[in-house]
């Protein structure tokens, strides 16, 4: 449910916010707001203290010069849970595309491919949580993609799970790293101090490696066609960094012959309380379902329907 307050500032195009607050055994929102090309939409749940949002937009994906800038408040004793609906398409520039950035689309057109961006700003309060747990991006051919995400934590007590995802493109079309540009960073700072930045650039650009052959990005990437980044953090996450950590001692590390399917990696953050895990896939179905088993016991805190729906096929 929701309840808006009357003092709503106006959003730009492109724009939304978040405010979840505690009421009672619920969570309302004070503000559930966005504009084209942005939509939110908050299923009802009965999961008591916990709110589900959809982040989605408009047609199904995003064009070169949309420009989306999502604000999130995540008030004491509040769990938010941040979901979308299929992977965020990102489509390539195009003479007739619509997109939130207006006229500067087409005063730059002629410079190459239009960016798309992405910010998210989220403030969570003490004794709350956030778990942003979207499917990943794709990015069509020649599309442009700049994300940044900053998270705001207040103290200890406060917990975030924070995937972040992206695809080759649509390997049933042949599109495999043949976009133009991926850029992501995600910061997560604790009451001020910055504890993780994270960045990843996957730039399809030609590399002079004469006289060696000339590589494309699809070529340093390979064999893999889903890379994700997923940062814990928190009192609500420790069974599951101690699980993770427990099973990552447990890998042997030797040369194969032939790439795994799967590889990991996991790197322990301030002094034990958060992590950043690293994944690679050939298929991004096994890179969910990897994802799904290792945060399973998140299922205990948002509910099984809830977790279900992140993590469905």
């Amino acid at each position: 449910m929701s309840v808006v307050s009357p003092s709503i500032q106006k959003i730009d195009i492109g724009g939304g916010r978040i405010v979840s607050r505690s009421h009672g055994s619920a969570v309302v929102f004070s503000e559930l707001s966005s504009t084209y090309p942005l939509k939110l939409l908050s299923p009802r749940i009965t999961q008591a203290g916990v709110a589900l949002v959809y982040i989605l937009s408009y047609g199904g994906g995003l064009v070169g010069g949309d420009r989306i800038k999502l604000s999130v408040d995540v008030g004491s004793e509040t769990t938010l849970v941040l979901l979308s609906q299929g992977s965020t398409k990102v489509f390539k520039t195009r003479p007739g595309n619509r997109a939130s950035g207006g006229a500067q689309r087409t005063s730059c057109s002629s410079l190459g491919p239009i960016t798309t961006t992405q910010t998210m700003d989220v403030l969570i309060s003490h004794n709350s949580a956030l778990f942003l747990l979207p499917d990943p991006v794709t990015c069509f051919r020649s599309a442009s993609y700049n994300q940044i995400q900053t998270f705001r934590l207040s103290g200890d007590s406060s917990s975030a799970v924070l995937l972040d995802w992206v695809t080759s493109g649509r390997k049933s079309l042949g599109e495999e790293w043949v976009f133009s540009r991926y850029y992501s960073v995600n910061e997560v700072w604790v009451d001020g101090k910055k504890i993780v930045k994270d960045v990843l650039l996957l730039e399809d650009s030609i590399e002079d490696t004469k006289p060696l052959p000339q590589r494309r990005l699809g070529d340093k990437l390979a064999p893999y066609s889903c890379y994700a980044t997923l940062i814990l953090y928190g009192p609500l996450v420790q069974n599951i960094i101690l699980s993770l950590n427990a099973e990552y001692e447990t890998i042997s590390v030797f040369k194969m012959n032939v790439p795994s399917d799967l590889i990991w990696s996991i790197s322990g953050i301030s002094d034990g309380k958060g992590c950043v895990v690293r994944v690679a896939g050939k298929d991004t179905e096994g890179v969910k379902s990897w994802l799904g088993n290792a945060l399973r016991k998140l299922e205990d805190v948002m509910s099984i329907d809830m977790y279900r729906r992140a993590f469905s096929a």
